[in-house]
Formats: C-alpha cells, structure tokens, sequence
C-alpha cells in the first residue's frame, strides 16, 4: 500500500513526492543543475560551459566565519571568483584560493551572516550557479556532558551563543545559559527537542517548514545526544501572519487543482504584505488532510504536506482531528504520521514582539479501529494534562504580561455564539475551557486562533482573551465551485484566512475572502426576490427541498433585507438608511440562502437528503432591516472595530443567483 510507512514508527520518511523533490535538490546541489527550487532571477550560464563537474555542497553548509571552506568538485580554478546572493539580497564575494584534482577552497569573509544563499561563481564573463544552500555560521560546538542529562546543545547566531532561549522536548523546559547552551534531562518521549524562536531571529526553513527541532532517538533514552540550532538575524517587528485552516486535501472534489488555485490568492496576499513592509509568516490550525481517505484514496499527511509547500511564506503547521492515522485507536499512536511528517505536535516561537503557542486539543479516540480498519474517528476536543503542565512552564517564562500572546489550536474554544433576544450568548465548546483561560490570567493581550468549524465567528467574552474561529479554506470540503462555481461556507462565509497585522505590539486583523479584495466584507440579500421554490431547485425531491429551504422555501413580500458580515464581532457596527433616513437593524441567528442554494440545493437535486453531508447552519452574524417598498435603494454601511467601512448602495430589486456579491 502506497502510504504503509506511516505505520513504521522507526521512519521519518516523506512520501514519494516529497523524496522526488529532495533527489531533485541534491542533483542540483551535486552537479549544479538549474532548477526553481535553487536559482535567482539572475541569468547564468551552465555550469558545464567552464568544464567544472562533480560539485558537492552541503545543505546546510555549516562553518566558522573567517575560516577556509573546502569543497569537492573538478574543474574549478584559482582566482574564480564567488558571490553569495541572500534571499533577503545581501550579498558577499570571496575567491578561490587552492584547488586540487578532486577539491577546491576559498576564505569565508569574516563578517558573512547566517542565511540562505544562491551561490554564484564567475570566471572572466562567465557565470553559473553553482547552488541554492543553507550557510550555518557554527560556534565551538563541544558541549561537555552532565550527569543526568540526555540532551545538549548550543543555540547560536553568527558564531555567537544567544541567551534565554526556551528548549523543550515537549515535558521539559530549560534556557539556554549565557553562551546560548542548554542541557535536558529528557526521557526522549517524542522523539524531538525544539526550541522557541526567539525575537529577532528566524531559522532555517525545508521548504517553506521553519525547522525549530531536531529529532532524537526516543528507542535510547539514556544515551547522550546533541542537538544544536543555529538562527539567523531578521527584523520582524512589523509582521504579518496569515491563518488557514481546514484544507481537507484528499484527492476527490478536484481539491488538489481547486487549492493550487487557493494557493495564489494567499500568495498574492503575501507579496503585497511584504511589499508594504511585512514580514509574512502563515499558520495552519490543522485538518491539512482528511483522515478518511488516506488509505482509499492513497493521498495521506505527506501528500498534503507537499501541497502546503507551495505557500510562499514561513508555514507553522497545527494538528487537526482530520490528521491522525484512522488504523489507531489511540491518541499517541494516532499522531506518530504527523510527528515524523511535521514534528513537534505543540510548541511556541516568537515573532517581534509576540510569543505565540501552537497546542493540539484533539484527543483522538477512534474507536474500532486497528490496522486496516478505519474506526469511528471519535475524539474529545480537549489539551491532555502533559500538554497542559508544558504550556504553564511555556506562559511562565513570559515575564512581562503585555506581552501579546497568539494561540493556534484546531478546534474552538467557544461554541458557535447564538442569541438571546439581541445579546450574544458564549459557551465553551472545548473540554476544559474555563480552565484553559485561567492559565492566561494576568496576561493583557490574547488572541485565540481556531479553525475546525468551516463557519466564521468571533468571541470577546473575557476582557483580556478573544478567539477568532476562522471559516475553512476547503470552505464546505471543496464541494460549492465543484457544483456551482463559488466557494462558500456552511454559514454564508466566502471560503478564505484570516490576517493578523502587527507593527510591535499594535494589532489589526480582517478576513480575506478567497478571490475578492480585502474590501470584500459582506453580503447583503434582497428577501423579496430569495426565493428558494423546491419545485425548481429540487424537482425531484420536493419536501426534502422545502425542509432545507427553511423560511426561503415560500416567497415573501416584506421588503426586508438580510445582510451577513462574517467577520463581525461586538465591536463592528451595521447601518442601513432608505432615502437618507436610517432604519432599524435588528441582529438575527438564520441560515444564509446562498448556501442553501450552492450546497443543499445541488446535493438534493441529485441525491435527496441523504446526499446532504455538510448542511447549511445558523449564524448570529447576520442582519435584518426592513424598507418602506419593494424598489427604494438603501445604503448599507458596515463598519469594523479599527474603523474600516465598507459600503453597498443597493438598488433593488437585487437579483438572488450563485455568483452574487
């Protein structure tokens, strides 16, 4: 069976995609093919042109700045010269010094920085690339041992030890001493240590997955390992971080094509970020895969891990209930597939002046299942108590409480909000909710990112807490643009991310629907003309029709107007005004007709009830105004909690079809 690795606990082997683009690399770094993945936009020649073969680089290339470098290869000459070409464009230039029949070497520059280079060499007009390598600037990495500990390491930059640095292997946590050392007296349990990127600094990315960990050997607990980490400079104060969640890739629905498509309105939201200054960085909060079809469909873990790489930003990845192995009947067992495809299954970093937490609240029961068999797929949503005493020893390194915190985690904290006459009702959905905001007492600033639901909501419940559950990327699991061309949510919200802004400790956010501007903030419905006849859309299955057509199913002459604002949280305001006198809006909890008509109505057409899987559902962020006739104009202003507005002038009649804004 294609993905029967994931059952092999002693591999951390990606799939065959993933090797095929790991064989690519190590043929471009070996003979100095050109390729994406290892070239600039710069014009170069072939390498083959100066007669130089069988180069060999390591990637990454760790070293002492100031140093000489050796490297094999044939061909290469005295006095070619080098330039290395950061990502980030900076740049330095060196010569090569002495060649042999088999190697060549030249004197790193004493101030070259850690970083990720395309590495060029040139010779009179010619000029080839040789690579694109990771350069580790290396410290004295001789660590003595102590007595009962398992685990050392240095944490260094540019040859210098960094101070303070948390490292944990996900029950212990130390610091890192004045020389950027740390040792751990570590039971090896997950098979990994990682450290929390400090402030400041990055790491080195495979692919676009920042590697904060290094893996050990959890079969020999009482051996001594090291593990080191080396970091590299950046200026991340002002940041950007781009929260996805809910991919479901599992090859059916024509999901893999439809989230290439995805993949390029996120990255455009990306170039524009950084090019308004933003360092960009993106966070899963989980169900990357569908659990199951990993075996039907042969399209696991690994396959959609392939496809999240085509994000052009610094991805953090989050365990959702969707991405456990469904041949285990066991949490531990269940998550050992994503602990070797994505490591660490909670951990935290920080980006300028925000720490952020990434947990895992799923607790997979699966109940029936064993290999080959796929069990219910049960879980409670709730933090295991080992994950609960790590992020305590996580928040209390934290020493000053305005420290802006993030947490990413799959599924929500609070259950969908409903109402009571116009107030918003919060109860927790999580197991242990009450406890859990407990834990942030005494911090000022805590944003709560959570996914899992494929409906947009807000809840502000604490003064010093509120979570942002964010609709799904898949939006209802691929199927709207399959059947009708949209892309929309359970609850009406266009299928898309969330965008968390920082400059320091100032934050602003707004939802970013997928294939409008970032402008795109409602929609609003003419009730006189949404009318969902189940005659028309189901004719086969009327009464079925009706059902889910709710209060659209017989026409209405009321001349009201629904307006859904699926990013809407407490502090937004909605105004509506008829011929320049405002009406009264009154706040409801109803389904929205788009939906009925992109998901429920395609289904039943085909299927009756029984094909509906993913039905629509009530949203309290929704609105209703009800105007004077059938044909006066209103003017729709919404307005969020940073002072954005965003406006319609509708002329209605306004038509009711699926490709409405």
């Amino acid at each position: 069976m294609r993905n029967s690795f994931l059952r092999n606990d002693n591999l951390y082997a990606p799939s065959r995609k993933v090797l095929r683009q790991f064989l690519v690399i190590v043929l471009c770094l070996g003979f100095g093919l050109s390729c994406a993945s290892c070239k600039d936009d710069d014009n170069t020649a072939k390498i083959e042109t100066l007669g130089i073969t069988g180069v060999s680089i390591p990637n990454p290339l760790s070293v002492e700045s100031g140093t000489v470098v050796t490297l094999s290869g044939k061909g290469v000459a005295v006095g070619d010269k080098l330039m290395f070409k950061s990502t980030d464009g900076v740049e330095y230039a060196t010569t090569v010094s002495s060649v042999t029949d088999s190697s060549w070497s030249f004197t790193l520059p004493s101030d070259f920085s850690t970083g990720t280079y395309y590495f060029y060499l040139t010779r009179g007009n010619v000029k080839v690339s040789l690579s694109k390598v990771a350069i580790q600037i290396t410290v004295n990495l001789s660590i003595p041992d102590k007595d009962g500990m398992t685990v050392k390491g240095v944490v260094y930059c540019n040859g210098e030890g960094i101070k303070g640095v948390e490292v944990s292997d996900g029950i212990e946590v130390t610091q890192t001493d004045a020389n950027g050392i740390y040792y751990l007296p570590s039971k090896k349990k997950y098979g990994y240590v990682f450290i929390s990127i400090p402030s400041g600094y990055e790491v080195t990315n495979d692919g676009n997955a920042p590697l904060f960990y290094a893996r050990v050997n959890s079969a020999s607990p009482t051996t001594v390992e090291q593990a080191d980490f080396s970091l590299r400079k950046v200026d991340n104060q002002k940041h950007a971080v781009l929260a996805l969640t809910d991919f479901h890739l599992a090859n059916r629905n024509d999901d893999v094509s439809q989230f290439r498509a995805f993949v390029k309105d996120v990255n455009s939201t990306i170039s524009d970020l950084s090019t308004a200054g933003y360092r960009v960085y993106v966070m899963s909060m989980g169900d990357e895969s569908w659990d199951a079809y990993w075996y039907a469909n042969s399209y696991a873990l690994p396959d959609s891990y392939v496809e999240m790489q085509g994000l052009n930003a610094t991805t953090f990845h989050c365990m959702g209930n969707h991405d456990n192995d469904p041949y285990c009947p066991d949490d531990w067992l269940a998550e050992a597939a994503w602990r070797r495809v994505c490591g660490p299954v909670y951990y935290s970093f920080n980006i300028g002046k925000v720490h952020y937490i990434v947990l895992d609240n799923i607790q997979y029961l699966n109940t029936g299942a064993n290999q080959g068999t796929i069990g219910e797929r049960n879980y409670n949503k709730v933090l295991i108590n080992e994950e609960i005493e790590w992020l305590k020893k996580d928040l209390a390194l934290i020493s000053d409480k305005n420290t802006p915190v993030v947490v990413g985690m799959h599924a929500p904290l609070y259950e969908r909000p409903s109402l009571s006459g116009q107030s918003q009702v919060d109860t927790y959905d999580m197991t242990g909710g009450a406890n859990f905001v407990s834990y942030f007492s005494g911090f000022s600033n805590v944003q709560v990112l959570t996914g899992h639901t494929h409906v947009n909501y807000n809840v502000s419940k604490e003064s010093n807490l509120m979570e942002h559950n964010t609709a799904a990327v898949c939006a209802t699991w691929w199927w709207t643009n399959k059947l009708v061309k949209n892309h929309i949510c359970c609850d009406g919200t266009p299928g898309g991310y969330g965008v968390y802004n920082f400059s320091g400790d100032n934050l602003a956010w707004y939802y970013k629907s997928y294939g409008y501007t970032k402008d795109y903030q409602f929609r609003a419905y003419d009730l006189n003309t949404t009318y969902i006849d189940p005659s028309v859309y189901a004719p086969n299955y009327v009464s079925d029709m009706a059902a889910y057509a709710h209060e659209y199913a017989t026409p209405s002459t009321a001349n009201e107007v629904l307006i859904n604002v699926w990013n809407y949280d407490l502090q937004w305001k909605v105004e509506v005004s008829e011929n320049g006198t405002s009406l009264p809006v009154t706040r409801v909890c109803t389904y929205d007709p788009l939906h009925i008509i992109s998901y429920d109505a395609a289904r039943i057409k085909t299927g009756g009830a029984s094909a509906v899987s993913f039905p629509s559902e009530p949203t309290a962020h929704l609105f209703k105004v009800k105007a004077s006739s059938a044909t006066s104009s209103l003017v729709i202003k919404v307005t969020d909690r940073f002072g954005n507005t965003y406006s319609e002038t509708m002329t209605r009649p306004k038509a009711f079809n699926y490709s409405m804004k």
